[in-house]
């Protein structure tokens, strides 16, 4: 019953700083710059995770951020819950975030989302999904944003990492860009698909770029994959 009312308590604040913060980001969005627009984002998301921990217990740790790169990147993560996409959106700037384009119908949310040039796609028609990955990712990226891809497709439970498309590795190749592999466990303590909330550490893992020139796209997708396995299974000993 506790492990309840502490999600429950989660999720009600989640709702309100959602709704008050959206709002006022629409309102100011036509007089600030793109940097003050991902300052104010990226208290949206630290305020979210902090009211996690307070909530819930759920602590972290980031490892390797002197890998993150200065220039656009390509970043490449195992995916298992909507923790990591809030907690990516504030560690990597400027991005562009990949989302499907229902998303953008929910009120306030998902528009200010749109004011935020998404790269929004269609999952019901895998086809014209990776299409538009490539198409508006290399948009993005000659445009100074970072793309960051869950190659696995959709969350997987905690201890699973489902194989990954070649559509990132694509993208970096298409772009010129490096790929930044990343890895977390925060299905432990946010479960995919699950209302309760469980207490405990996530370790998010941020690997060495990957160079992408002269490489195909299923050895460079491997080898983001294997070391994010390998250092998924760390993560959790």
């Amino acid at each position: 019953m506790l492990l309840i009312f502490c999600s429950f308590l989660f999720y009600l604040g989640l709702v309100l700083m959602t709704f008050v913060m959206s709002a006022l980001f629409i309102a100011i969005f036509p007089i600030t710059t793109t940097s003050f627009r991902h300052k104010f984002a990226s208290l949206w998301c630290n305020s979210v995770l902090n009211w996690l921990r307070f909530t819930c217990g759920v602590r972290y740790e980031v490892v390797g951020s002197e890998n993150l790169p200065e220039e656009t990147a390509v970043f490449l993560a195992n995916h298992q819950s909507s923790w990591e996409t809030i907690l990516f959106y504030g560690l990597i700037f400027p991005n562009s975030p990949i989302l499907k384009k229902e998303l953008l119908r929910i009120p306030f949310w998902g528009w200010s989302m749109w004011l935020q040039d998404p790269i929004a796609i269609d999952r019901s028609k895998p086809r014209e999904a990776v299409k538009s990955l490539l198409t508006q990712g290399v948009d993005r990226i000659k445009n100074g944003k970072s793309v960051i891809v869950f190659p696995e497709g959709s969350r997987s439970p905690a201890g699973l990492i489902k194989r990954f498309s070649r559509g990132g590795a694509k993208l970096a190749i298409a772009a010129g860009v490096p790929i930044v592999p990343i890895s977390h466990n925060a299905g432990d303590c946010w479960p995919p698909r699950e209302f309760i909330k469980r207490p405990g550490f996530i370790r998010v893992t941020i690997g060495e770029a990957i160079g992408t020139r002269g490489r195909s796209a299923s050895d460079l997708t491997d080898e983001a994959e294997n070391w994010i396995r390998n250092s998924y299974q760390e993560s959790r000993t």
